[in-house]
């Protein structure tokens, strides 16, 4: 899951069509899990909000590698964490692998995101769906419900690397951040 960054979205949208295409070939969508979303009103089926997007779409090649030949994009509007965490709960089921996609601060300078980024990951390793701002992340709204799910579930955070496009040798005056994270019992 992650941000609907172009089209105006409020709540969640999964994929109308069963297939997307990448570069390695078809990726199945798993329909019947958005069929559960949608039937129970925690989502609505439409490509619209997915066409322009590239925070899920950029993921699928690395899962691709990885083996998963099936996936349930989720892109999520404007929306409550309790919201988010309820459609996780309905289709994250024992061995789901739940992917949130989102950068953290953005167009900051390095030290302003270094200060920005380290009040939100603080949050998110405290599982703190409140304590993500406004600012904080673009898919603030999904990283909100994944926090809330995994509060529910008492899963712990571990912090893998943290850096910004300055770190990663762009310039230093207009920054975006970054996260890997992973949850787990």
């Amino acid at each position: 899951m992650g941000p609907a960054h172009r089209v105006p979205l409020r709540g969640a949208a999964v994929p109308a069509e069963s297939t997307w295409s990448t570069p390695l070939g078809a990726v199945t969508i798993d329909m019947e899990a958005a069929g559960e979303l949608v039937g129970g009103g925690l989502a609505v089926a439409d490509d619209v909000p997915h066409a322009p997007e590239h925070a899920l779409e950029v993921q699928l090649p690395l899962l691709q590698v990885l083996g998963f030949s099936e996936v349930l994009p989720v892109a999520i509007g404007v929306a409550g964490a309790q919201e988010v965490a309820a459609l996780l709960a309905k289709v994250a089921t024992p061995g789901s692998i739940v992917l949130c996609s989102t950068d953290l601060s953005h167009y900051l300078t390095q030290e302003q995101a270094e200060a920005a980024d380290a009040r939100t990951v603080d949050a998110i390793v405290r599982l703190d769906a409140d304590g993500i701002g406004e600012r904080a992340a673009c898919g603030r709204y999904a990283l909100r419900g994944l926090l809330a799910w995994a509060r529910g579930l008492d899963l712990g955070v571990r912090v893998l690397h943290q850096a910004t496009s300055g770190d990663e040798g762009g310039p230093r005056d207009r920054v975006v951040g970054y996260l890997a994270a992973s949850l787990g019992a």
